[in-house]
């Protein structure tokens, strides 16, 4: 991913961002120091989420329930006053574990907005739950589409981009221990609302884990195609 413009002011908000981030625990909830600019474990009802359990999101038998998924991702855009719009009460919009069954530190929410091939640009929001981390992966060419090129523009919260690079030390965010052996790209940066930071090449491996407070992202990018989308964890799946 590209190099910060601006190191100074960017190392600053890491530092502050990750005092909340470093909070998430690998054992099945998700919790913030209390001290992270004054949000936290005692933040009331609305506001930034202290806890969340892998259990609530599964049944007895290890189904994802992907229904009760979406409706954190509801209270989510409530706390942030983003609009739901009828079609995120539709199908287009999804959530989803990966298959990997760790859905508070591994998992995502998302909406095509527009994915066009004739012309070849695509339209994406994705919403990710505090901590979440949306997993490792690289698009790849396939028949039908080059490569992806992709652009993420932070609307709330904030995030954490890993890519190629030099490895961030230390790392900024605690990542899912489920993940670790899998992740290969650790130059991390924060991306603060309003900024805007674009893949450093096409193929190239990448991922994104939400802050604190959780993250709404709007991707711009060419043409996306699930043929050519490669996980690095090979259990992942759509």
């Amino acid at each position: 991913m590209s190099a910060s413009e601006n190191g100074m002011t960017r190392r600053s908000m890491l530092k502050t961002a990750a005092a909340g981030v470093g909070g998430v625990l690998a054992g099945g909830a998700l919790a913030f120091p209390t001290g992270c600019e004054g949000r936290g474990a005692k933040e009331k009802a609305g506001g930034t989420a202290a806890t969340l359990k892998n259990e609530d999101f599964y049944d007895e038998k290890g189904a994802f329930l992907a229904a009760k998924a979406k409706q954190a991702y509801f209270d989510m855009m409530r706390r942030f006053a983003y609009p739901i719009v009828p079609k995120f009460k539709t199908d287009e919009f999804w959530a989803l574990d990966f298959g990997l069954g760790d859905f508070v530190h591994v998992g995502m929410a998302g909406i095509f907005w527009w994915n066009s091939k004739e012309y070849d640009y695509f339209g994406h929001e994705i919403f990710l739950l505090p901590g979440q981390m949306l997993v490792e992966h690289a698009h790849i060419e396939t028949p039908d589409a080059k490569p992806k090129m992709e652009a993420w523009h932070v609307r709330h919260g904030m995030i954490y981009t890993f890519g190629e690079g030099e490895p961030t030390e230390p790392c900024p965010v605690r990542l899912p221990e489920s993940q670790k052996e899998f992740i290969t790209v650790r130059h991390a940066e924060p991306l603060m609302p309003g900024e805007v930071r674009e893949l450093n090449r096409p193929t190239a491996k990448h991922f994104m884990i939400a802050g604190p407070e959780g993250a709404i992202v709007s991707e711009y990018a060419t043409y996306h195609d699930n043929a050519g989308l490669r996980f690095t964890n090979p259990r992942a799946k759509l």
